[in-house]
């Protein structure tokens, strides 16, 4: 039952909608939360706006839910948009938690593949950039533990007397976080309907006209997908997945994106496109991939067939030398190893060369994956005209699916992956993506199968094995 405080403070909360004025002014408070964890907190805001970022093999993981505010912008500026609107959102800001920056307000969202992207049936909510700021922010720092209220003020406001009334809302919502939440009825892993709405002759067809491509014409590489939709008879239930990927793929990047409840964006993605702090930026070249062996004998020749792998290898170095003209303008200093290693994941080796940079100035994180949106990892090279043949033959728009999705703090530092290995929800209604890196000599049925491996951990995710 509900205190007569708390059906007050809920009343409040309610009257404190999103606010894009932003001339408004931004108040962040936080309190530790030593009882809390991720999951106890997703759980809670199931039905709400919920956001879910967990670093690659860290213990930092962030969870937040309703929104303080939504930032949003549309064509070839974008990037420049949503920077002059966190700029104007963090101006005067009253940040209560400078102890601990981790613990202070972070955006959380990302952009579309592609700068015209156009939201369809299946990205109908979405945009081709969109940050939102949680109302309440949780942090987990190893056993550290913080939660976080934002709000903006409307004109007229008083912000000594908001902060009053923000610490006795953070009060309230720590207590009831550490209530035992209800079984839901949100999903259903009972016989579900599975469909690759591609068929095989249609993706060697495309595969042949790309390598046609580059043999007569500039195109180098490019990288092109094919979906798998699922259809259940309930709600899907997005918490069971982002715990089977939580426990099976900690060294990826884990994202929950849900602006609208019940359609959500999520995933495990192994790709770092870049990590900004202040003046130093870490990225990665991730290409050229092969399965992993059933023995360890198999496992390592497998590993090691990649490693020499000429198309492989081909494929990796357009990558990083795309990364590393692309840095060159705007970093004093990089280094990058002078071969790949393996990226071993649970299912899946990679061709992994990690890239380090020393900014010239502190641009922050957005300028940086402008700059390095698509690498040829996701789209191609060059990087034009890959981007046109995706354009021309890919049937299904990406939308966000291998696009920056990550989070911005009050300096304009963060952290964005590439969003593969992903899913993106509608409340019973599931498409997945997966994409492959096509060079002179790919060959359809490889690269059928390449996919068909890279679709396997949501499949997993989502109660199904092999994709059955």
């Amino acid at each position: 039952m509900i205190s007569n405080q708390g059906m007050e403070i809920e009343e409040w909360e309610a009257n404190k909608s999103p606010i894009s004025n932003l001339q408004s002014q931004l108040i962040s408070t936080t309190i530790h939360a030593p009882n809390l964890t991720v999951t106890a907190v997703l759980k809670h805001a199931i039905g709400q706006e919920r956001f879910f970022w967990q670093e690659a093999d860290s213990d930092v993981a962030f969870a937040g839910f309703g929104i303080a505010a939504d930032l949003r912008a549309w064509g070839i500026h974008r990037y420049q948009s949503i920077a002059e609107q966190v700029r104007h959102l963090f101006k005067n800001a009253i940040i209560q938690n400078e102890s601990e920056p981790l613990a202070g307000p972070h955006l959380f969202g990302g952009f579309s593949f592609r700068d015209d992207f156009t939201p369809d049936n299946t990205w109908a909510i979405h945009h081709p950039a969109q940050f939102i700021l949680p109302h309440y922010q949780f942090v987990e720092i190893g056993e550290q533990r913080w939660l976080t209220i934002n709000a903006v003020l409307a004109d007229g406001e008083n912000p000594n007397e908001i902060l009053l009334e923000l610490d006795e809302a953070l009060q309230f919502r720590y207590e009831s976080l550490q209530q035992p939440t209800q079984p839901t009825n949100t999903h259903s892993l009972e016989n579900p309907s599975i469909n690759y709405p591609m068929p095989l002759k249609q993706w060697e067809e495309m595969i042949n006209t790309a390598t046609e491509a580059t043999n007569v014409t500039e195109l180098n590489k490019v990288v092109l997908s094919r979906v798998c939709e699922i259809k259940y008879d309930h709600f899907v239930d997005v918490d069971a997945a982002l715990t089977y990927l939580n426990e099976t793929y900690p060294d990826c990047y884990r994202f929950l994106f849900e602006p609208r409840p019940f359609h959500a964006f999520y995933g495990a993605t192994p790709e770092l496109l870049a990590k900004v702090n202040g003046r130093s930026l870490t990225t990665m070249g991730l290409a050229g991939s092969a399965p992993r062996g059933q023995t360890q004998k198999e496992d390592k020749e497998l590993s090691q067939g990649l490693l020499t792998s000429n198309k492989d290898r081909y494929e990796h170095a357009l990558v990083v030398d795309s990364i590393r003209r692309r840095l060159l303008p705007i970093a004093n200093k990089l280094e990058i190893s002078a071969q790949p290693t393996i990226l071993q994941l649970s299912y899946i080796h990679h061709l992994y060369t990690p890239i380090q940079a020393t900014l010239h100035d502190d641009i922050g994180i957005l300028p940086a994956i402008e700059i390095l949106h698509p690498t040829p990892a996701l789209g191609g090279s060059p990087r034009n005209l890959a981007m046109q043949f995706i354009q021309q033959h890919e049937p299904v728009p990406r939308g966000w699916f291998g696009a920056p999705v990550g989070w911005i703090d009050h300096n304009l530092n963060g952290t964005f992956c590439v969003a593969i290995r992903s899913a993106i929800t509608q409340e019973r209604r599931v498409w997945l993506y997966a994409g492959a890196g096509i060079v002179n000599d790919s060959i359809p049925q490889k690269e059928w199968e390449e996919t068909g491996l890279k679709f396997r951990p949501m499949l997993n995710a989502l109660g199904m094995v092999n994709g059955e």
